[in-house]
C-alpha cells in the first residue's frame, strides 16, 4: 500500500461512487481503477489526499467485503 498521495497525482480517473451512497451525500469513498493500482478517496474532499493500493489488495479487500455482506 502507498501513503496518501495529493488528488493531482490521480487527476483524470473515472471515479465511481456505491450505488448504496444516496443522494444525501454522507460518508462516501469514491474508487478509481487505473494501471498502477487503484485510488480510493473521500467523495467530500475530492481535492484532497488519495489512497493507492495495488489491484491485487484491492481484489482481495472486495472479496473479503462481499462475502461479509452474504452472512
Amino acid at each position: 500500500m502507498k501513503s496518501a498521495e495529493s488528488s493531482t497525482v490521480a487527476s483524470g480517473l473515472a471515479w465511481f461512487k456505491s450505488s448504496y451512497s444516496g443522494t444525501e451525500g454522507g460518508e462516501c469513498l469514491e474508487v478509481a481503477a487505473a494501471t498502477t493500482g487503484v485510488h480510493i478517496r473521500d467523495s467530500k474532499t475530492a481535492a484532497g489526499p488519495v489512497l493507492t493500493v495495488s489491484r491485487d489488495a484491492w481484489a482481495g479487500f472486495v472479496g473479503l467485503a462481499s462475502s461479509e455482506r452474504s452472512v
